[in-house]
């Protein structure tokens, strides 16, 4: 088993603990599209606590990449699923985050 599919696994594990049905097809893509970020122990993960981070997450991710407009709403989604994790979870996988904010904007077709 590779190092990928290894963590896709563990994403896996993660959401079934959460009680997240999983687009195992999409998880993959989303994680493919983070690069060597999921590698790394500090970028895999989502600190909720960082407010600098969840902007970056905001304008890069939700503005840059799936062509959202700004707006409340995106800070709502995120705040909804750092809420979906638990706001004192340490494992706010970066992978998981960025593939449960795709499904609430149903943007998998940025993924196709």
């Amino acid at each position: 088993m590779s190092k990928l599919d290894e963590l896709i696994s563990s994403y896996q594990d993660e959401a079934k603990k959460l009680n997240i049905a999983i687009d195992s097809d999409l998880l993959t893509k989303v994680t493919k599209g983070l690069g060597p970020s999921v590698y790394n122990a500090d970028s895999a993960k989502v600190a909720s606590s960082d407010q600098t981070e969840l902007d970056r997450i905001k304008t890069n991710f939700l503005i840059g990449k799936l062509g959202l407009a700004d707006g409340p709403k995106l800070d709502e989604a995120i705040q909804e699923v750092v809420n979906t994790f638990g706001s004192s979870s340490r494992n706010k996988h970066r992978a998981l985050f960025y593939y449960l904010l795709v499904k609430k904007f149903g943007k998998e077709s940025v993924y196709n």
